[in-house]
């Protein structure tokens, strides 16, 4: 069983700046690490590490190497949804012969974060920009504390949203062994997929439940 925390960030002008950048910046990366994935076929997170690491830590190197890490991470985990899930139009067990599309990730996707670039103490968190450490206070509740106390965390990640920008902690409890991506079936909006020859195409939005979210379905 999984559960999310989801702490809302109360951002000055000149901390969206930075985050903005770092957006950028790691939407750059994944981009640079697209047309590695349609060419090998490889999108599996310590194989993508093997084939692209050095080079992108070379051309990347404000990123920083453990968000280059975690940017690997993020295009790794959503091509398994999108070549991978049962109900995608590019899922490979049903067309092996065909060639993989090319993702493009837009400024606006999330950013995943792990405890070497993101601690959380009482009463404070502090994340990796690309110009140094930000810090923001931390109002938990004590089921949240006590859920950071004894609880796997499985994702951090950092999205914008209309007000600003939130964090989301995903937690596995102790006992899980789910290692599954989620099966909703959505491919997030920031990724446009193109299949040659044709211009990259967003993902139709679904009429329902999740505006923000193209659907398989």
């Amino acid at each position: 069983m999984k559960f999310s925390v989801h702490i809302p960030l109360d951002v000055q002008p000149a901390q969206r700046e930075r985050l903005t950048a770092l957006q950028q910046a790691v939407a750059e990366v994944c981009n640079a690490l697209a047309p590695i994935v349609r060419d090998t076929r490889c999108w599996n997170r310590v194989g993508l590490h093997h084939l692209a690491y050095r080079s992108l830590r070379e051309r990347f190197p404000q990123v920083g190497s453990q968000m280059i890490c975690n940017a690997i991470y993020s295009v790794s985990r959503t091509c398994r949804l999108l070549f991978q899930h049962p109900q995608s139009p590019f899922n490979v067990a049903r067309h092996p012969e065909k060639p993989l599309p090319l993702l493009q990730f837009q400024s606006s996707l999330p950013v995943y974060f792990d405890r070497h670039t993101l601690s959380v103490k009482v009463g404070q968190l502090s994340m990796y920009t690309l110009d140094g450490r930000m810090k923001f206070q931390l109002n938990l509740t004590d089921a949240d504390v006590q859920r950071f106390k004894e609880d796997k965390l499985r994702e951090i990640v950092l999205t914008q949203t209309q007000d600003g920008y939130r964090l989301s902690f995903t937690f596995a409890a102790p006992q899980s062994t789910e290692t599954s991506l989620d099966e909703s079936g959505d491919l997030p909006e920031y990724v446009l997929v193109s299949e040659d020859p044709l211009p990259p195409t967003r993902l139709r939005q679904p009429s329902s439940q999740h505006p923000s979210k193209p659907s398989f379905r």
